[in-house]
């Protein structure tokens, strides 16, 4: 089945699941946090690859990725970009001063994937639970560099015969007194094949 193939009805059950999936990785980084994290109605768009750095910022906006695939009965893959400063500020409300300053350590490293880890885990058991699908996180990959750069990494595994994405995107940032401290998008991409997969158990909900 083609991403373009989608009827409105279709994109609306997508944007409704990945919502209520995002709440429970937002719930689970608020709780990682100690801080309330804000969600923007995610939205449900077909988009060419060269258009996706656009999304965050711009192609040279210095941005981390943390990215892990999505395994199981159906796959594709989700990604976690902050920008750096962003992600600095999650670093020293996670370890303390002195985290995430400067060059990112291994330990800021092992700290963003594993951040990575947690949202991608309750995002995809959220999912998983009510479609009746088996979704695993896959060990999670990290990298540091202009937007356009991560993105790619990303996107070229999934470009195949094809040149869209079917992106499910969730923007967030941080509540109460630092409101701005810590921002972020998270897209979920899913492979082409597991579309119908999707579908289906959707249908089967309904």
């Amino acid at each position: 089945m083609r991403f373009e193939q989608l009827n409105a009805r279709q994109t609306d059950a997508l944007k409704e699941i990945s919502n209520i999936g995002m709440g429970h990785a937002a719930t689970a980084l608020s709780q990682l946090l100690g801080e309330t994290m804000m969600l923007k109605v995610p939205r449900v768009t077909v988009t060419e690859f060269s258009a996706v750095p656009e999304l965050i910022g711009g192609a040279e906006k210095p941005v981390v990725g943390v990215v892990l695939r999505i395994l199981g009965d159906a796959c594709g893959s989700l990604l976690l970009i902050f920008p750096c400063d962003s992600a600095s500020r999650l670093l020293s409300g996670l370890l303390g001063p002195g985290g995430g300053e400067g060059e990112f350590s291994e330990m800021d490293i092992s700290t963003l994937k594993e951040v990575g880890n947690i949202v991608a885990s309750a995002y995809l058991s959220a999912l998983g639970q009510m479609l009746n699908l088996s979704l695993i996180p896959s060990v999670p990959a990290m990298a540091c560099d202009m937007a356009g750069a991560v993105i790619d990494q990303v996107l070229v595994e999934l470009g195949g015969s094809t040149d869209v994405a079917l992106m499910l995107e969730t923007q967030f940032h941080g509540g109460g007194r630092n409101r701005d401290a810590v921002t972020g998008h998270c897209f979920v991409l899913p492979d082409p094949e597991s579309l119908r997969v999707i579908l289906q158990a959707m249908e089967e909900l309904s």
